[in-house]
């Protein structure tokens, strides 16, 4: 029995990994999205008017909607009205990657491949291998 459940997870990963793939393909096909080198596909929704980034080892104060590609939320400060206050070198690699690009004010569309995320680790609500897309507005830098 062990044999056909090992089969069986391993068609269920074949069958997410090329969906991912699909759909990470065609968003990168859309104009508006720069795609960085480590995978992560941005999209600019609002520019902000600042001049300074945060380092890796700023604190931030963010507003975020988290969702699955199937549109199911997983996390999000706009949801609970508050915004939340995190140190940026303790978040997912995509967020350490993308808010130090951003300034105050940049309202973005983050499209973050599952090795960017949370990888083969189930993190809550978010099923392992899951593509993360977050709506990302920086609102402050510094605790």
């Amino acid at each position: 029995m062990s044999e056909k459940m090992k089969a069986f997870k391993r068609k269920l990963a074949e069958k997410k990994q090329a969906q991912n793939e699909a759909f990470l393909k065609e968003n990168e096909a859309r104009e508006a999205v720069t795609v960085l080198g480590c995978g992560v596909q941005y999209e600019v929704l609002e520019e902000g008017t600042g001049n300074v980034h945060p380092s890796i080892r700023d604190w931030v104060t963010a507003h975020y909607h988290g969702t699955l590609i199937d549109g199911k939320v997983f996390d999000s400060s706009v949801d609970r009205k508050k915004t939340a206050t995190f140190k940026l070198n303790n978040l997912i690699q995509a967020w350490q990657k993308v808010v130090p690009l951003m300034v105050v004010g940049d309202k973005w569309r983050l499209v973050v491949p599952p090795n960017m995320g949370y990888g083969e680790r189930q993190q809550g609500k978010i099923p392992s291998n899951s593509i993360l897309i977050f709506e990302l507005e920086l609102i402050g830098i510094g605790a």
